[in-house]
């Protein structure tokens, strides 16, 4: 027996076609071809982006709808969705479809998977073919420190003679690394352990948890970062005998856990122990829209012009590009009070400069910045990072409302999605309309 490891979707031919020399070599190169070894999801942030290369692919990302948010002038309880802290099969094989290694739908929710084909040989020949997929959903519930993996295993397929039906399968999830080291973390669920094929089949689900306590990591945020790989291993029944990997596993998902006092459940209701919560280390976003009747429709027009046309932007800087429109150059908060305050005063300075001391109309309107005044790459960040350029910011005079409604927006944006402070954290701006 042969066995091969690949993306769900790369197997498009029929397992008839797969048990012929012909399928044999067509495995052989799509395997090949597969990125090997262990993976990270391209918009992995934190120590774990820095464990294993990352995919060539963008994960699939859930689309995010302002309409969510509620109805457009809103005025003060403007707020950003709440993220999906669910995720049902249908949704992870949609997310994920051919070609996609990881699926995001939040911070609280992602998913990956494997095509797992065995080639069974009989002197030398293919004589059938087998395979399953597996599938991975992560979920962390509201104000929670466990996060629960639910495997599915799927679409067990056999054709010609094998041995498949007997095939002992195990399956682990794995914690190949953590910052820091020597975490300890108590696990639950309902772990099959090793079953056979036949068995898996009409199993078809279960689930393993995690939960780290707080205490466990470090800086002032108490952040523990880890990789969670689930393995499978198998070994074929007697007389056949396995040419090649013994299993294989899926990319790797990159859970994490802080205890922030500036996120919510710092206090963990009064039990330290459950104090703040896990999440996933992606790169989170945040959507402003630009349409009719929203109430930050101001402040969106003006990000969405620094994105497309800088050159139009004050203060002038010919080689503008701000950051915040993708992940290789996303936007990092900072809680320090200070900061915010300096980037303040230095987009106000830019606002008088181009709009004179009247800017505010009367106090109708204020000086809106992009990058966000709450970002290390606000207005101020070469007062502290000489090495930037200079300008590389946006301001405009808005209608008051909008710029804070905007604000409100963002701040509900970092709460709701444990956004940490520091540049091992980050988010993305996405303006719809």
């Amino acid at each position: 027996m042969e066995s091969y490891v690949l993306p769900l979707g790369e197997v498009k031919s029929s397992l008839q076609e797969l048990a012929t020399p012909q399928g044999r070599d067509k495995l052989q190169q799509l395997a090949g071809q597969t990125e090997s070894g262990a993976q990270l999801a391209q918009e992995t942030r934190g120590p774990a982006a820095g464990f294993a290369p990352v995919s060539r692919r963008a994960s699939g990302y859930a689309s995010s709808s302002d309409e969510s948010r509620g109805a457009p002038g809103a005025g003060p309880g403007a707020a950003a969705p709440g993220p999906s802290r669910k995720m049902t099969l249908d949704e992870c094989k949609k997310g994920l479809g051919s070609d996609n290694p990881f699926f995001v739908k939040s911070r609280f929710a992602v998913c990956d998977g494997a095509s797992f084909v065995q080639e069974w040989l009989g002197n030398g020949r293919p004589s059938g073919a087998s395979m399953f997929n597996l599938r991975v959903i992560g979920t962390v519930a509201k104000n929670s420190r466990t996060i629960d993996y639910q495997y599915y295993y799927t679409d067990f397929e056999v054709t010609g003679r094998t041995g498949a039906l007997t095939m002992p399968i195990s399956t682990k999830g794995t914690t190949p690394k953590t910052w820091p080291s020597g975490v300890h973390f108590p696990h639950g669920g309902s772990r099959p352990g090793t079953k056979t094929w036949t068995q898996l089949k009409a199993l078809r689900t279960f689930h393993h948890t995690m939960n780290a306590k707080p205490g466990q990591g470090s800086g002032r945020s108490d952040v523990l970062a880890a990789v969670y790989e689930p393995v499978v291993s198998f070994q074929p029944p007697a007389p056949w005998q396995l040419s090649g990997d013994t299993g294989g596993k899926l990319f790797m998902l990159a859970p994490l856990w802080d205890a922030a006092s500036y996120l919510p459940n710092s206090t963990g209701g009064g039990n330290p122990a459950k104090k703040s919560a896990a999440s996933f280390a992606y790169y989170a976003s945040l959507t402003l829209s630009a349409k009719a009747g929203a109430e930050e429709r101001a402040e969106a027009q003006h990000i969405k012009r620094a994105f497309t046309h800088p050159e139009d932007t004050k203060p002038y800087m010919s080689a503008k590009k701000v950051p915040g429109q993708t992940v290789k150059a996303p936007l990092h908060r900072t809680v320090s009070a200070q900061r915010n305050e300096d980037n303040r005063k230095a987009a106000k300075k830019q606002c008088r400069r181009y709009w004179g001391d009247g800017y505010s109309h009367g106090g109708t309107r204020d000086c809106d910045e992009y990058p966000f005044a709450s970002t290390y790459e606000g207005a101020a960040e070469r007062d502290y990072d000489p090495e930037v350029r200079k300008f590389n910011f946006s301001v405009k005079p808005i209608a008051k409302e909008d710029n804070q409604a905007g604000g409100l927006i963002l701040k509900s944006c970092y709460s709701k999605n444990r956004i940490l402070d520091g540049m091992n954290d980050g988010f993305t701006v996405r303006i719809t309309g």
